[in-house]
């Protein structure tokens, strides 16, 4: 799994028991998987359709630093299946797992198109080229 992002949890950040509220994670989870798409797939009209099931396992504190880290599951025709877990850098817990979020590739006239990858591409090796 690449870890991709680092999030300090900050007081804005915390529920009535001062711990990472689950709802602001998810929403940290939901855009670290919509700015991997956008990159894997090359296209900025890419939105979530579906996010499985989430299992929380630990949680993080005020002043923690939390990593979102994405893998690709599979390239569908026109989306793109990721899977994620956020770790505690400090305490090096897992926080949570995600095992499917369903991104999909929309057109210009914002119904799902086909976006012909089939493999991670990295930004360094599309410059090379």
């Amino acid at each position: 799994m690449r870890f991709h992002t680092r999030k300090w949890v900050k007081p804005e950040d915390l529920n009535a028991n001062n711990t990472l509220f689950g709802g602001k994670l998810l929403a940290w989870i939901d855009e670290e998987a919509a700015l991997y798409s956008i990159i894997q797939l090359e296209n900025k009209r890419v939105v979530t359709k579906y996010m499985s099931e989430i299992n929380f396992m630990s949680t993080a504190l005020k002043g923690d630093i939390v990593e979102i880290g994405i893998d690709v599951v599979n390239f569908g025709r026109t989306s793109l299946t990721l899977k994620c877990e956020v770790r505690n850098k400090m305490t090096r817990e897992t926080i949570i797992t995600v095992e499917n979020i369903i991104m999909v590739n929309l057109g210009a006239d914002g119904k799902p198109t086909p976006h012909g990858k089939t493999k991670i591409e990295f930004v360094r090796d599309r410059l090379s080229s």
